[in-house]
């Protein structure tokens, strides 16, 4: 992208600049006629002869053209009133001299046919410097007290980034703000076609790659970015230009209210490592999705969880019967249940319980009665069920058996299971947990009324325990970043973004099909602790140092989203695709060795039973290979 705007452009982006330099050119002019015509009834003691204004016209008229020439070479035209110093008075000071100078050049010129009277070139020098400094210490005095809001707070002199849509309706906001924060100088814009335009009186100045000059230019103090479809790759390339600026900078982030027209000020944050992914935002069919949502009893384990968490945020708007919150968790439940009573209004039903205790589990069901199941509790820190391997046995397993088969003995209409990419060939005790949860759904598709579909993706950035957390604390800390290998990559998407999308599959999902989510390109751990040490203003491994702690047990270099016995299909979304297996699952068998496997956790043999969920996992116990589905 080039910085260098056509002729149009330039000579829109410069239509504003030119109305106020022609305002100052003829304030300016007037003070320097004044200022002629004052020095003279001065000295004449306001008894000027007739036959001296001849010369004092011819004075006001040269003295005028030549102060203009200097103005506009000393640059003083684009200095921002607020912002005026010692140097640009000096500047004006040396002008004024520099006219009284040739002032009374022309008075004492030899043969001038005149009296020569000394004090006129003097007090014009001293009229017209007083003059220009003063008006211009006027405005600056008038700039200072306008620029606090009617609460006290200072007017911030911003610059929006994207004049479409969303940059449209944040001005409309702020012109009718009556304690507006914000001064919009200009907009910027990439696309060639708005060089010319105007958006609610105010111009666009440039484009992106033009943000370092203006925010220097303009005494700019805040950047608001208001491109919420634009793409992490364009974020990205914006928040490098704006970083070395100094001004400080805030992001409208690409959520559904927002690409769907409803922008607010109050939706600006600061920009987040998740925005800089290399990521579409989500456009969904809220109206199918809500369909299938209002009106439903709605039961969420893992309910205080990242992802519980967020799909109670979302699924309150599409307005639920009643909305079950299920954990262990008692903190985590109680805040996400004071959030929404503080935001929505809506009041949750909470159940502190634990999904793989079958007695406690009934009874919930029996008192609640859910329609609709999002059954996202489980353990998913890699190296922390490698150690804890019977827990994550019993509660990624035991408790999606539990509380699946509750779904259908309890006539529940949906059961969408929240499955991750370390499912697809196993290499850690999660991974496999969460694959033999798969097996479970997929075995009990069809087998009565209720529906079940699968979700499967990758990370997601800011969960509980994730990368992101840890690698802030670390940063926060000075460093070092612990990062276990240059190379290792990962899929990642944001936690409404995922959420968003296992609600569009719970549309889609019938009969046990499993639905990944398009997660982009994978990103490297490396690059993702590089641009998060540099958005804390750090250099890396100069402020902050990096340091490679080698792959830990369970841990693959790159994940997968899909095995070799799996089909990929698209589906009617285009973030969402459905993957068939084709190797059926006998039910009983797989309940028979669910049993074995959590004997052998109550027995504490945790070696055996880490060989044999790898066993079942793999499918060389359960799929029935020679059985057509």
């Amino acid at each position: 992208m080039s910085g260098t705007m056509p002729d149009q452009a330039e000579k829109t982006v410069n239509g504003s600049r030119w109305k106020q330099t022609l305002g100052g050119v003829a304030a300016d002019s007037f003070l320097v006629n004044f200022s002629v015509l004052l020095a003279f009834e001065l000295v004449y003691q306001f008894e000027i002869p007739s036959a001296v204004w001849t010369r004092i016209s011819f004075y006001c008229a040269g003295l005028t053209l030549l102060s203009i020439i200097a103005f506009a070479k000393s640059g003083v035209y684009r200095v921002e009133p607020r912002y005026l110093g010692l140097p640009d008075c000096l500047k004006l000071a040396y002008i004024s001299l520099g006219l009284g100078l040739l002032l009374l050049f022309m008075e004492s010129a030899p043969g001038a046919g005149r009296d020569f009277k000394p004090a006129i070139p003097v007090l014009f020098s001293l009229l017209c410097a007083a003059l220009l400094i003063g008006r211009r210490v006027g405005q600056r005095m008038y700039a200072w007290r306008t620029s606090q809001s009617g609460d006290g707070r200072p007017i911030r002199r911003t610059i929006v980034v994207g004049a479409g849509d969303a940059g449209d309706m944040i001005l409309r906001e702020i012109s009718k703000s009556p304690m507006p924060q914000h001064h919009v100088v200009g907009l910027v814009d990439d696309d060639p076609a708005k060089q010319s335009a105007s958006i609610r009186g105010c111009p666009v100045i440039g484009r992106t790659d033009d943000l370092a000059r203006l925010v220097r230019e303009k005494g700019i103090e805040e950047i608001l970015i208001a491109i919420p479809s634009a793409k992490g790759a364009e974020i990205r390339r914006i928040f490098e230009i704006c970083r070395h600026t100094g001004a400080r900078v805030r992001l409208l982030p690409a959520i559904p209210s927002i690409i769907q027209g409803a922008a607010h000020l109050d939706q600006f944050r600061e920009v987040q490592i998740e925005d800089l992914l290399n990521r579409e935002p989500v456009t969904l069919n809220w109206s199918e999705v809500k369909s299938q949502i209002s009106g439903e009893r709605v039961l969420i384990t893992g309910g205080g969880g990242s992802i519980g968490s967020e799909l109670a945020r979302q699924i309150v708007e599409m307005s639920p019967a009643t909305l079950i919150l299920l954990g262990k968790g008692e903190n985590s439940l109680y805040e996400i249940e004071q959030e929404l009573i503080a935001t929505v209004g809506f009041r949750p039903t909470v159940v502190v319980a634990d999904v793989k205790d079958a007695t406690r589990m009934e009874q919930v069901f029996r008192r609640e009665r859910p329609t609709v199941i999002f059954h996202a509790a489980a353990h998913k820190h890699v190296p922390l069920m490698e150690s804890n391997p019977s827990e994550a046995i019993k509660n990624n397993i035991q408790g999606t058996s539990v509380t699946a088969e509750l779904a259908i003995r309890y006539g529940v209409r949906k059961f969408i299971y929240v499955s991750t990419d370390k499912a697809v060939n196993p290499s850690s005790m999660m991974g496999a947990t969460k694959r033999v949860g798969e097996m479970i759904i997929a075995a009990l598709a069809g087998m009565d009324e209720t529906e079940f579909a699968i979700v499967r993706f990758g990370n997601v950035l800011g969960s509980r325990g994730s990368v992101i957390p840890t690698m802030k604390a670390q940063i926060a800390r000075g460093g070092p970043v612990r990062i276990t290998h240059k190379d290792m990559t990962r899929f990642f998407m944001t936690i409404p973004e995922a959420v968003q999308l296992i609600i569009q599959a719970s549309a889609l999902g019938k009969n046990g099909e499993i639905f990944t989510l398009d997660m982009g390109e994978p990103v490297k751990i490396y690059d993702l602790a590089v641009d998060l040490i540099r958005m804390h203003g750090l250099v890396p491994d100069e402020d902050v140092k990096l340091e490679f702690t080698g792959v830990r047990p369970g841990e693959k270099m790159h994940e997968e989203l899909y095995d070799s016995r799996e089909h990929v299909i698209k589906t009617s979304y285009p973030k969402i695709n459905m993957t068939l297996n084709n190797a059926p699952i006998d039910l009983e068998l797989l309940r028979g060795e669910i049993d074995t496997l959590v004997n052998l956790c109550d027995a504490d043999q945790t070696d055996r039973a880490r060989e044999f969920l790898m066993e079942l996992a793999w499918g060389k116990r359960v799929i029935q290979a020679n059985r057509p589905v």
